[in-house]
């Protein structure tokens, strides 16, 4: 029972170590940076630190409908188990968009 807690444990430690969150800043219109490169399992985090705008992290090609919006103070995360590029958008501003590599 001891070395199943163990082996557990250092699986625990391991994975945290590996994977990390990365910020994508919302500023002025803009997510900052536009475009990050992660690792499998690593986290992005998208910070809305707007004073009055709204706005969302929609990746159209994997949610099919808008999600909900990320107010000033507010932020959205999503972590990536998949490589691949994907790219995502603002709803509400669709000129606002952004790219997550995963290698």
């Amino acid at each position: 029972m001891k070395n199943v807690l163990l082996v557990l444990v250092v699986m625990l430690i391991s994975f945290s170590t590996f994977s990390k969150e990365v910020i994508v800043e919302i500023y002025k219109k803009k997510f900052s940076p536009a475009k990050v490169i992660v690792a499998k399992g690593d986290t992005v985090i998208w910070k809305n630190i707007e004073k009055r705008q709204y706005h969302n992290v929609w990746f159209k090609q994997l949610i099919k409908e808008e999600p909900e919006y990320i107010f000033p103070g507010e932020s959205y995360q999503m972590t990536f188990n998949d490589e691949g590029e994907f790219s995502y958008l603002c709803g509400p501003h669709p000129k606002m968009v952004g790219t997550v590599i995963v290698n």
